[in-house]
């Protein structure tokens, strides 16, 4: 019942808010007593804890997964750009700026968390790059990888990129691009214009 609770709660967060749905709702949707989610959960703060987590748990699965493929470092970072807008195609409400308002500790905390992981992925696709010529040898692995993390971050700001404005499809393809120009090599930029081109016929 727990998993239930947690599967039907994000599904609900992620659609209408984190700050609208109340606890009476889900119990509503799932056909329960409020009483059964007080069961699993102390409080809707230790609800929203867990969902947040397992929606991060879920998307850190699938990168890794991806990074386990030992791809070419340039297609491995379109592959996760694919599977990540996979993740977020329903969402069009702003779940990340009401968690940060409304639960800023699981905020801060999940953003800590986000940051290890893409520091660690991203650090090793650099260094990847590198090593096949496709990067710049002179690159700082740690600058470009933080630079990399304070994008991705940035660009979900709605106050500098509206959403009616930018698609989130729109401003994950064009910065990803956006970061590879600025560190491939030559021979990096012809594999860049192969996938950007292969990307638009798909499209």
């Amino acid at each position: 019942m727990k998993e239930k609770i947690i599967q039907k709660a994000t599904e609900l967060f992620l659609k209408l808010g984190f700050k609208s749905v109340t606890m009476d709702d889900i119990a509503n949707e799932m056909a329960i007593s409020k009483k059964t989610i007080y069961t699993h959960f102390k409080n809707k703060t230790a609800l929203v804890k867990e969902c947040t987590f397992c929606v991060m748990n879920s998307i850190t699965s699938g990168i890794d997964q991806i990074c386990a493929l030992d791809q070419d470092p340039i297609e491995e970072l379109f592959e996760i750009k694919k599977f990540i807008l996979r993740k977020l195609e329903d969402d069009q409400s702003s779940p990340q700026y009401q968690l940060q308002k409304y639960y800023p500790e699981i905020s801060k905390k999940l953003h800590q968390n986000q940051f290890e992981k893409m520091m660690e992925c991203t650090q090793k696709n650099i260094t990847k790059g590198i090593n096949q010529g496709l990067y710049r040898s002179n690159l700082d692995t740690d600058f470009i990888a933080r630079l990399y993390f304070l994008g991705i971050t940035g660009i979900k700001d709605q106050y500098l990129f509206p959403i009616e404005k930018f698609s989130t499809k729109f401003l994950t393809e064009e910065y990803l691009e956006y970061h590879l120009r600025g560190i491939v090599t030559e021979e990096g930029l012809l594999t860049l214009k192969k996938f950007i081109k292969e990307h638009q016929t798909n499209d």
